[in-house]
């Protein structure tokens, strides 16, 4: 697994607060809400050789965490990578399988592909959790044997 680099790390921090912003009615007001959590893009990696192959461009892979969803994202590892058309589906294969995702334009030059996995957290207890979930998460995504 190769480590985003400190750029990366700071364009997934704008990802996730953008989504934030964008999203923070919608949140606010969705049943499940869990005031422990909050927008976090989480363990996150750069993409296998084979992932970024079928991808045909490169992403970062990790999760995308708030207090009503968790999510499975596809993030440019560069910015320079041009936008989708927003709301186009697509269906990405991963070493676990093919997941659709939706891609989502927050601002200029910041976007994702997102599948949300999970639409009900308000049973986890603290933001420790959250990550927790997270990383079983990626752990079950990123490895081929945990294909069902």
């Amino acid at each position: 697994m190769l480590a985003p680099t400190p750029e990366q790390y700071r364009r997934l921090n704008e990802m996730a607060q953008a989504w934030k912003r964008r999203q923070a009615d919608a949140i606010e007001t969705a049943p499940g809400y869990n005031p422990q959590l909050d927008v976090d893009a989480l363990c996150f990696q750069v993409c296998p050789d084979d992932v970024a192959a079928t991808a045909g461009r490169d992403y970062l892979v990790g999760a995308l965490i708030s207090p009503v969803s968790l999510s499975l994202v596809l993030f440019p590892a560069f910015a320079t990578v041009a936008a989708p058309a927003e709301g186009e589906r697509r269906a990405f294969a991963l070493p676990s399988g093919r997941y659709p995702f939706v891609a989502e334009v927050l601002e200029a030059e910041l976007w994702l592909w997102r599948c949300q996995l999970l639409d009900d957290l308000s049973d986890l207890e603290t933001r420790e959790e959250g990550s927790r979930l997270a990383q079983r998460l990626m752990d079950r995504v990123m490895n081929p044997e945990d294909a069902a």
